[in-house]
């Protein structure tokens, strides 16, 4: 345009011109018309060949599922939920079809299928192996398949509110599932994108969404070819995934070149009256795959925080061999994970394992029978335990008296005075049941007597210092291993003073002040005897003891 002022003549002369230079552009020749025909022909030919295709694969897998139902059927299951979908949006897009035709050519859909469509023989996905009728359009026969106002406003709409966007939401709905069931490394290979990274532009360089730039302005001829290839893209899409989910039945099978023959016990010790339990199967395993296994002692599972420190095994011939050092008792465990390579995806995988077992020391019982001996009044230390069984399984009872548990694990027997014998039975805890381990029987008697002693002494001589400073009479138990106090209640003092024997009787262990008196005037070879002496026990008897005899030196 010239750089001067225009008058609105000539504003008027160049609007008609670009309005005459558009409607130009907008004319579709004879020629570009007979190709889409040819595309769209070519299109409805491909599609029907890649629906047989699809019924053959479909025809395949059921095939293997009726052999080997309890491996396919997982995939076998998902390969129907494919099938359901896909068939699903083909039946959409060919209503669409019938749609847009009938809106084009201003008649009923009824009146379009008689006028437009014939009928044809065609393969039926969700029934392989059989045919279906399917109403074919003959887009030849349409006399609007040049126009493309009635098709813009069905598939675009006046305010973006047409078919065109109600079915990319469907095509990324059937795109999002396909990919969650294959794998998002598929994701440029699987079509149906209606969203792409700048958008998609005109040839003007005008930013559209896919809708705007698939369908706006777009004559009849066109749009049902459009449809026709993504129709094809959802073809594509589902063979691609039942397919992989085919493929996954034998790739993610692990190869084998050995098979034996493997009994795994429940436990090799076994008690009378337990069951032997064992596990018998056929083990395969390749001898050429070379794997790694980790194990940690002391734990349940093998985690990302405690799998430094696992002790690493490989694998000779196919198998890896454990060995551990019994160097503490009691109940052990360990757990681990296999690494092996997934022939499938070619990466490493964990399969993890746990176990368990017991530490028993080399051990001999000698059982003296003739003195199994508990004591009244103290507390009888006792061990309990039964070989290849964890002490916290043991439950032990007692038929008279009491047992209490120390925190070292060993035991206390208080029995009750008045008693002759008593029986320490066992059971464990053993698979939910309780298991007897067996009984052993005690004889129950009194501590036996302490000796009385003053200063150390039974009897002889003592120096009056040493007899002072003892002051008291002390009953001490001798060849007796029970740490346990006698208690001396009363005792008589007596002494022969100028030919007088002279006798006191004394409550307490310790000398009165009288007796003290009486010791310090003491002349030297003067007897000093300490009779009657009674003591009372850790279990409330009184015991009369020995009698002590002293002489000052």
């Amino acid at each position: 345009m010239a750089g001067y002022k225009e008058t609105p003549r000539q504003k008027m002369i160049g609007m008609l011109y670009l309005v005459l230079t558009a409607l130009l552009a907008l004319n579709v020749s004879k020629d570009i018309l007979d190709a889409f025909l040819v595309v769209n022909d070519s299109m409805e030919n491909t599609n029907e060949s890649f629906s047989t295709k699809i019924a053959s694969a479909y025809a395949q897998f059921e095939n293997q599922y009726q052999l080997n139902p309890g491996k396919v059927e997982e995939y076998w299951n998902q390969a129907q939920e494919i099938r359901r979908r896909s068939d699903e949006l083909i039946n959409y897009i060919d209503k669409i079809k019938l749609e847009v035709v009938a809106r084009s050519e201003k008649v009923t859909e009824a009146e379009a299928l008689s006028l437009f469509y014939r009928e044809q023989m065609v393969s039926d996905p969700m029934n392989p192996g059989q045919q279906k009728k399917k109403m074919v359009l003959n887009l030849v026969d349409v006399p609007t398949k040049d126009k493309f106002d009635e098709a813009t406003n069905y598939m675009v709409g006046q305010n973006k509110n047409g078919k065109a966007y109600e079915l990319a939401g469907k095509m990324e709905d059937f795109r999002n599932y396909i990919l969650s069931i294959i794998g998002t490394q598929y994701n440029d290979k699987i079509g149906l994108v209606t969203k792409k990274a700048g958008g998609y532009r005109d040839a003007t360089g005008t930013s559209q969404d896919w809708e705007y730039y698939n369908f706006f302005h777009t004559i009849l001829a066109a749009n049902v070819t459009i449809l026709n290839k993504i129709i094809a893209e959802v073809q594509n899409a589902e063979f691609d995934a039942v397919n992989r989910l085919y493929a996954n039945i034998t790739e993610k099978d692990f190869k084998f070149d050995n098979v034996v023959a493997k009994v795994i016990p429940r436990s090799t010790f076994v008690l009378s009256g337990q069951s032997y339990e064992a596990e018998i199967l056929v083990a395969a395993y390749d001898s050429k795959t070379q794997s790694e296994v980790k194990v940690l002692r002391g734990v349940s599972e093998v985690t990302d925080a405690n799998i430094g420190r696992a002790q690493v095994f490989k694998s000779e011939a196919g198998t890896v061999k454990l060995q551990f050092p019994a160097s503490s008792e009691g109940p052990q465990q360990y757990a681990g994970i296999i690494e092996m390579r997934d022939p499938s995806t070619q990466e490493i995988v964990r399969y993890s394992f746990d176990a368990d077992y017991i530490v028993a020391p080399p051990s001999l019982t000698v059982a003296p029978l003739k003195m199994n001996v508990f004591y009244v009044g103290v507390k009888n230390p006792i061990s309990i335990s039964a070989p290849g069984i964890p002490m916290e399984k043991v439950v032990p009872t007692i038929s008279k008296g009491k047992l209490s548990r120390n925190a070292n694990g060993t035991w206390d027997v208080e029995v009750p005075a008045g008693e002759t014998k008593t029986t320490i039975s066992a059971s464990a805890t053993m698979d939910n049941k309780s298991l007897p381990l067996g009984s052993s029987e005690f004889r129950i008697k009194r501590v036996p007597d302490p000796v009385a002693m003053i200063a150390g002494k039974l009897e002889g001589a003592i120096d009056k210092n040493s007899l002072l400073a003892a002051g008291a009479i002390i009953p001490t138990m001798r060849d007796f291993d029970f740490e346990l106090y006698f208690e001396v209640t009363s005792f008589t003092f007596a002494t022969i003073v100028n030919g007088d024997w002279i006798p006191r009787n004394i409550r307490g262990n310790r000398f009165t002040e009288e007796v003290q008196g009486v010791i310090r005037n003491a002349q030297r070879k003067q007897k000093f005897f300490f009779e009657n002496i009674q003591a009372k026990g850790p279990d409330g008897t009184v015991r009369s003891l020995n009698t002590i005899n002293l002489e000052i030196n």
